[in-house]
């Protein structure tokens, strides 16, 4: 799947081997691992059947965005966009606790 990302802090912790944005190294593993399952995704589909990153659809005013789990304690944000050939906006990784 395409992917992209919604501000420069997360481009950076992907890109950059050495910027962590404050978060923990596991983290920042988990992050960069999750990103790469979500490039290598053939569509939305590949996401749900990896029982493990727990992909779900937020619910309420943020019915939007979905979320992949990277630890016990913190998820990824995404969004899908486009129809089709959708891309996933990587938004924000959030503590769940």
């Amino acid at each position: 799947m395409r992917f992209r990302f919604a501000d420069e802090k997360l481009e950076r912790l992907y890109f950059e081997l050495h910027h962590a944005a404050g978060y923990g190294p596991n983290v920042v593993r988990a992050f960069r691992k999750v990103v790469g399952l979500i490039k290598d995704a053939v569509d939305e589909r590949d996401l749900y059947e990896m029982k493990s990153l727990h992909y779900e659809k937020l619910k309420g005013n943020r019915n939007h965005q979905r979320s992949l789990r990277l630890d016990q304690q913190f998820r990824l944000i995404v969004v899908l966009e486009g129809h089709g050939n959708k891309t996933v906006a990587v938004i924000g990784i959030e503590d769940y606790h």
